[in-house]
Protein backbone atom coordinates (compact mmCIF):
# COMPACT_ATOMS: atom_id res chain seq x y z
CA UNK A 1 0.00 0.00 0.00
CA UNK A 2 1.47 3.22 -1.42
CA UNK A 3 1.16 6.48 1.59
CA UNK A 4 0.54 10.04 -0.11
CA UNK A 5 3.91 11.76 1.52
CA UNK A 6 3.60 15.25 2.74
CA UNK A 7 3.92 18.29 0.29
CA UNK A 8 7.12 19.89 0.71
CA UNK A 9 7.53 23.97 1.38
CA UNK A 10 10.61 24.64 0.44
CA UNK A 11 9.94 28.33 0.98
CA UNK A 12 7.94 30.03 3.23
CA UNK A 13 6.75 32.81 4.27
CA UNK A 14 9.56 34.88 2.54
CA UNK A 15 9.56 38.93 1.58
CA UNK A 16 12.63 39.43 -0.63
CA UNK A 17 13.15 42.01 -3.14
CA UNK A 18 16.18 42.82 -5.35
CA UNK A 19 16.41 46.63 -6.50
CA UNK A 20 18.13 47.70 -9.64
CA UNK A 21 21.99 47.90 -9.31
CA UNK A 22 21.82 45.31 -6.08
CA UNK A 23 23.33 42.31 -5.83
CA UNK A 24 21.47 40.53 -2.67
CA UNK A 25 23.16 36.72 -1.38
CA UNK A 26 21.22 34.09 -0.35
CA UNK A 27 23.12 31.68 1.79
CA UNK A 28 22.45 28.77 4.09
CA UNK A 29 23.24 24.70 3.67
CA UNK A 30 22.19 22.38 1.53
CA UNK A 31 18.41 22.12 1.07
CA UNK A 32 17.48 25.77 2.88
CA UNK A 33 15.53 26.59 -0.34
CA UNK A 34 18.10 29.14 -1.80
CA UNK A 35 17.78 27.78 -5.18
CA UNK A 36 13.89 27.40 -4.84
CA UNK A 37 13.82 30.93 -4.38
CA UNK A 38 16.16 31.72 -7.19
CA UNK A 39 13.55 29.79 -9.42
CA UNK A 40 10.55 31.49 -7.96
CA UNK A 41 11.67 34.78 -9.09
CA UNK A 42 12.34 33.89 -12.17
CA UNK A 43 9.09 31.83 -12.48
CA UNK A 44 10.67 28.69 -13.03
CA UNK A 45 8.32 27.33 -10.43
CA UNK A 46 4.86 28.88 -9.72
CA UNK A 47 4.68 29.87 -6.20
CA UNK A 48 1.24 27.74 -4.65
CA UNK A 49 0.57 30.88 -2.37
CA UNK A 50 1.66 34.68 -2.68
CA UNK A 51 3.37 36.82 -5.43
CA UNK A 52 6.23 37.11 -7.18
CA UNK A 53 5.98 40.54 -8.60
CA UNK A 54 9.05 42.00 -11.57
CA UNK A 55 9.58 45.57 -12.12
CA UNK A 56 6.05 46.23 -10.28
CA UNK A 57 3.95 43.91 -12.80
CA UNK A 58 2.91 40.35 -11.26
CA UNK A 59 4.32 37.29 -12.91
CA UNK A 60 1.28 35.19 -11.89
CA UNK A 61 -1.46 34.64 -14.55
CA UNK A 62 0.79 36.81 -16.99
CA UNK A 63 0.08 35.52 -20.84
CA UNK A 64 2.25 33.17 -22.79
CA UNK A 65 3.28 36.93 -24.69
CA UNK A 66 3.84 38.78 -21.56
CA UNK A 67 5.99 35.46 -20.38
CA UNK A 68 7.74 36.12 -23.60
CA UNK A 69 8.34 39.56 -22.85
CA UNK A 70 9.85 39.49 -19.54
CA UNK A 71 12.04 36.48 -19.94
CA UNK A 72 14.27 38.36 -22.11
CA UNK A 73 14.94 40.47 -18.86
CA UNK A 74 15.55 38.08 -16.41
CA UNK A 75 18.30 35.33 -16.98
CA UNK A 76 19.93 32.66 -15.29
CA UNK A 77 23.88 31.22 -14.89
CA UNK A 78 24.29 27.73 -13.62
CA UNK A 79 25.63 26.12 -10.92
CA UNK A 80 27.12 23.30 -13.64
CA UNK A 81 29.18 25.05 -16.00
CA UNK A 82 29.39 20.97 -18.12
CA UNK A 83 25.96 20.22 -17.62
CA UNK A 84 24.58 23.40 -18.88
CA UNK A 85 25.88 23.94 -22.20
CA UNK A 86 24.87 21.65 -25.10
CA UNK A 87 27.60 19.58 -25.49
CA UNK A 88 26.78 19.13 -29.42
CA UNK A 89 26.33 22.71 -30.55
CA UNK A 90 28.96 25.26 -31.08
CA UNK A 91 29.16 27.75 -28.18
CA UNK A 92 28.93 30.95 -30.60
CA UNK A 93 25.31 29.59 -31.70
CA UNK A 94 23.84 29.08 -28.09
CA UNK A 95 24.83 32.22 -26.74
CA UNK A 96 22.75 33.29 -29.79
CA UNK A 97 20.06 31.50 -29.20
CA UNK A 98 18.47 33.87 -26.99
CA UNK A 99 18.82 36.80 -29.18
CA UNK A 100 17.33 34.62 -32.30
CA UNK A 101 14.21 33.37 -29.84
CA UNK A 102 13.36 37.40 -29.41
CA UNK A 103 14.19 38.51 -32.47
CA UNK A 104 16.36 41.26 -31.01
CA UNK A 105 18.81 41.28 -34.01
CA UNK A 106 19.01 39.89 -37.40
CA UNK A 107 20.74 36.65 -38.17
CA UNK A 108 23.79 38.42 -39.90
CA UNK A 109 24.39 40.99 -37.17
CA UNK A 110 24.39 37.94 -34.07
CA UNK A 111 27.72 37.13 -35.07
CA UNK A 112 28.98 40.52 -33.94
CA UNK A 113 27.23 40.53 -30.57
CA UNK A 114 28.25 37.08 -29.81
CA UNK A 115 31.72 37.80 -30.48
CA UNK A 116 31.30 41.38 -28.05
CA UNK A 117 30.03 39.40 -25.29
CA UNK A 118 32.34 36.78 -25.45
CA UNK A 119 34.84 39.27 -25.39
CA UNK A 120 33.37 41.21 -22.49
CA UNK A 121 33.49 38.06 -20.38
CA UNK A 122 37.47 38.15 -20.80
CA UNK A 123 37.73 35.07 -24.30
CA UNK A 124 38.77 35.17 -27.11
CA UNK A 125 35.77 36.35 -30.08
CA UNK A 126 37.52 33.41 -32.26
CA UNK A 127 36.32 30.89 -29.41
CA UNK A 128 32.70 31.18 -30.92
CA UNK A 129 33.91 28.59 -33.11
CA UNK A 130 34.40 26.14 -30.47
CA UNK A 131 32.49 23.30 -28.90
CA UNK A 132 32.56 22.69 -24.72
CA UNK A 133 34.47 20.16 -24.65
CA UNK A 134 37.37 22.47 -26.14
CA UNK A 135 37.22 24.83 -22.88
CA UNK A 136 38.12 24.35 -19.11
CA UNK A 137 35.36 24.63 -16.62
CA UNK A 138 36.32 28.28 -15.83
CA UNK A 139 35.65 29.23 -19.71
CA UNK A 140 32.69 27.13 -19.86
CA UNK A 141 31.12 29.32 -16.89
CA UNK A 142 31.96 32.76 -18.70
CA UNK A 143 30.49 31.42 -21.76
CA UNK A 144 27.30 30.85 -19.59
CA UNK A 145 27.63 34.40 -18.46
CA UNK A 146 27.77 35.40 -21.76
CA UNK A 147 24.50 33.26 -22.63
CA UNK A 148 22.66 34.76 -19.95
CA UNK A 149 23.57 38.54 -21.12
CA UNK A 150 23.13 37.90 -24.39
CA UNK A 151 19.36 39.37 -24.30
CA UNK A 152 20.26 42.83 -22.16
CA UNK A 153 18.73 41.24 -18.87
CA UNK A 154 18.17 43.48 -15.85
CA UNK A 155 18.12 40.40 -13.45
CA UNK A 156 20.47 38.09 -13.17
CA UNK A 157 19.98 34.84 -10.93
CA UNK A 158 23.48 33.08 -10.56
CA UNK A 159 22.58 30.08 -8.81
CA UNK A 160 26.29 28.27 -7.00
CA UNK A 161 27.99 29.96 -9.99
CA UNK A 162 31.50 29.04 -9.05
CA UNK A 163 30.93 25.69 -6.60
CA UNK A 164 32.02 23.38 -9.27
CA UNK A 165 34.99 25.54 -10.54
CA UNK A 166 38.52 25.09 -9.18
CA UNK A 167 39.43 27.13 -6.50
CA UNK A 168 42.03 28.32 -8.00
CA UNK A 169 40.01 30.22 -10.96
CA UNK A 170 36.78 30.99 -8.65
CA UNK A 171 38.08 34.14 -7.55
CA UNK A 172 38.21 35.32 -11.33
CA UNK A 173 35.10 34.18 -12.32
CA UNK A 174 33.43 36.36 -9.18
CA UNK A 175 35.72 39.19 -9.98
CA UNK A 176 34.02 38.74 -13.13
CA UNK A 177 30.71 38.87 -11.98
CA UNK A 178 31.12 41.69 -9.42
CA UNK A 179 32.21 43.85 -12.56
CA UNK A 180 29.63 42.63 -14.75
CA UNK A 181 26.72 43.77 -12.06
CA UNK A 182 28.26 46.90 -11.69
CA UNK A 183 29.00 48.08 -15.28
CA UNK A 184 25.64 46.97 -16.45
CA UNK A 185 23.27 47.88 -13.44
CA UNK A 186 22.05 44.41 -13.21
CA UNK A 187 19.72 43.18 -10.14
CA UNK A 188 21.63 40.43 -8.84
CA UNK A 189 20.78 37.01 -6.79
CA UNK A 190 23.90 35.32 -5.87
CA UNK A 191 23.29 32.52 -4.38
CA UNK A 192 26.13 30.51 -2.64
CA UNK A 193 27.54 28.42 0.02
CA UNK A 194 30.97 30.63 0.20
CA UNK A 195 30.34 33.01 3.06
CA UNK A 196 33.39 35.22 1.92
CA UNK A 197 32.58 35.48 -1.50
CA UNK A 198 28.97 36.76 -0.56
CA UNK A 199 30.68 39.37 1.94
CA UNK A 200 32.85 40.28 -1.20
CA UNK A 201 30.00 40.67 -3.71
CA UNK A 202 26.94 41.56 -2.50
CA UNK A 203 25.29 44.37 -0.88
CA UNK A 204 22.96 42.28 1.25
CA UNK A 205 22.37 39.13 2.51
CA UNK A 206 19.35 36.90 2.98
CA UNK A 207 20.36 33.95 5.46
CA UNK A 208 18.13 30.74 4.63
CA UNK A 209 17.63 27.41 6.81
CA UNK A 210 15.18 24.99 6.36
CA UNK A 211 12.87 27.16 3.77
CA UNK A 212 12.64 30.35 5.99
CA UNK A 213 14.80 33.70 6.22
CA UNK A 214 16.47 33.95 9.89
CA UNK A 215 18.09 37.04 9.08
CA UNK A 216 19.08 39.68 6.30
CA UNK A 217 20.32 42.91 6.29
CA UNK A 218 23.33 44.84 5.26
CA UNK A 219 26.09 42.14 3.79
CA UNK A 220 28.97 43.84 6.33
CA UNK A 221 26.85 44.28 8.88
CA UNK A 222 25.58 41.23 9.20
CA UNK A 223 28.88 39.38 8.74
CA UNK A 224 30.51 41.42 11.55
CA UNK A 225 28.02 40.75 13.84
CA UNK A 226 25.46 38.23 13.10
CA UNK A 227 22.27 38.07 15.14
CA UNK A 228 21.30 34.62 15.10
CA UNK A 229 22.34 31.70 16.21
CA UNK A 230 22.55 29.90 12.60
CA UNK A 231 24.09 32.86 11.27
CA UNK A 232 26.90 32.39 14.15
CA UNK A 233 27.18 29.04 13.33
CA UNK A 234 28.03 29.81 9.17
CA UNK A 235 30.17 32.39 10.08
CA UNK A 236 32.37 30.33 12.70
CA UNK A 237 32.82 27.40 9.78
CA UNK A 238 34.47 30.10 7.72
CA UNK A 239 38.37 29.59 7.35
CA UNK A 240 40.32 32.65 8.85
CA UNK A 241 44.23 33.12 8.22
CA UNK A 242 44.29 35.97 10.70
CA UNK A 243 44.63 34.19 13.87
CA UNK A 244 43.37 37.35 15.99
CA UNK A 245 40.14 37.17 13.93
CA UNK A 246 39.58 33.61 14.69
CA UNK A 247 36.34 32.61 16.22
CA UNK A 248 35.33 29.64 17.97
CA UNK A 249 33.84 26.33 15.80
CA UNK A 250 29.97 26.19 16.63
CA UNK A 251 29.41 22.77 15.68
CA UNK A 252 25.82 22.05 15.10
CA UNK A 253 24.10 18.79 16.51
CA UNK A 254 22.74 16.52 14.47
CA UNK A 255 21.15 17.21 10.51
CA UNK A 256 17.97 19.37 9.49
CA UNK A 257 15.02 18.28 9.90
CA UNK A 258 12.62 17.18 7.05
CA UNK A 259 11.03 19.32 4.86
CA UNK A 260 8.19 17.57 5.17
CA UNK A 261 7.97 17.75 8.82
CA UNK A 262 9.51 20.80 10.34
CA UNK A 263 9.20 21.52 14.14
CA UNK A 264 7.13 23.20 15.19
CA UNK A 265 7.93 27.22 16.36
CA UNK A 266 10.63 28.05 15.34
CA UNK A 267 12.44 25.66 12.77
CA UNK A 268 15.93 25.80 13.72
CA UNK A 269 15.52 25.32 17.62
CA UNK A 270 16.37 21.31 17.02
CA UNK A 271 19.77 22.17 16.53
CA UNK A 272 20.24 25.68 19.16
CA UNK A 273 22.02 25.83 21.63
CA UNK A 274 20.18 28.54 23.10
CA UNK A 275 16.55 27.08 22.41
CA UNK A 276 13.84 27.23 24.92
CA UNK A 277 10.81 25.47 25.17
CA UNK A 278 9.06 28.43 24.03
CA UNK A 279 10.92 28.45 20.84
CA UNK A 280 8.44 25.89 20.14
CA UNK A 281 5.12 27.80 20.70
CA UNK A 282 5.32 29.81 17.72
CA UNK A 283 7.00 30.69 14.03
CA UNK A 284 9.57 34.03 15.35
CA UNK A 285 9.17 36.53 12.82
CA UNK A 286 11.43 38.69 11.13
CA UNK A 287 11.74 41.68 13.73
CA UNK A 288 14.38 44.55 13.01
CA UNK A 289 17.66 43.97 14.99
CA UNK A 290 19.49 47.76 14.15
CA UNK A 291 19.61 49.64 10.61
CA UNK A 292 18.07 47.83 7.82
CA UNK A 293 18.60 44.63 9.50
CA UNK A 294 16.08 41.88 10.66
CA UNK A 295 16.51 38.89 12.67
CA UNK A 296 14.13 35.42 13.09
CA UNK A 297 15.26 34.57 16.61
CA UNK A 298 13.21 36.06 20.08
CA UNK A 299 16.24 35.48 21.73
CA UNK A 300 18.14 37.62 19.79
CA UNK A 301 18.45 40.61 21.76
CA UNK A 302 19.20 39.04 25.24
CA UNK A 303 21.96 36.94 23.19
CA UNK A 304 23.35 39.76 21.65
Amino acid sequence: MFRRRAPVQAVRDLDVSVRRGEAVGVVGESGSGKSTLGRLLLGLIPPTAGAVRFDGAPLTGASRAEWRRLRRRMQIVFQDPYGSLDPRRRVGAQIADGLAIHGLLPAAARPARVAALLSQVGLDPSHAARFPHEFSGGQRQRVGIARALATGPDFLVADEPVSALDVSIQAQVVQLLAGLQRELGLALLFISHDLPVVRHLCDRVLVMYLGRVVENGPAEAVFAAPSHPYTRALLSATPRLDAARRVQRIILPGDPPSPTDPPSGCVFRTRCAHAQPRCAEAVPELRPAGEARAVACIRAEELA
